[in-house]
């Protein structure tokens, strides 16, 4: 029986193959904890909302050719993370870090 890390990691290969994307490389990880920063700053729904919003920014920076496939990866991620601290320190009434 495959661990949720093997069925994850196949899951993202499918997917890649699917989209025609075998050279992009996701980081599984860092998609899952901005998703649980999303579901716990926000609500448990923001999870895949944040997700997918941060990656279509991610690819229309590297198209545009703000950066690397990996530095909008990155970059993207990295706003979306902030954006959630944010908003969960405005729901707490403590200013953001």
């Amino acid at each position: 029986m495959k661990s949720q890390d093997e069925t994850l990691e196949e899951w993202c290969r499918s997917l890649l193959q699917a989209y025609e994307l075998e050279d992009v490389q996701v980081d599984v990880n860092a998609i899952l904890a901005l998703a649980g920063v999303a579901a716990h700053s926000v609500v448990r729904p923001a999870a895949p909302l944040t997700t997918f919003i941060a990656g279509y920014a991610a690819g229309l920076a590297s198209a545009a050719g703000r950066g690397t496939d990996s530095a909008s990866m990155e970059g993207a991620l990295a706003v979306a993370r902030s954006l959630a601290a944010d908003y969960d320190a405005e729901a707490a009434g403590t200013p953001g870090e």
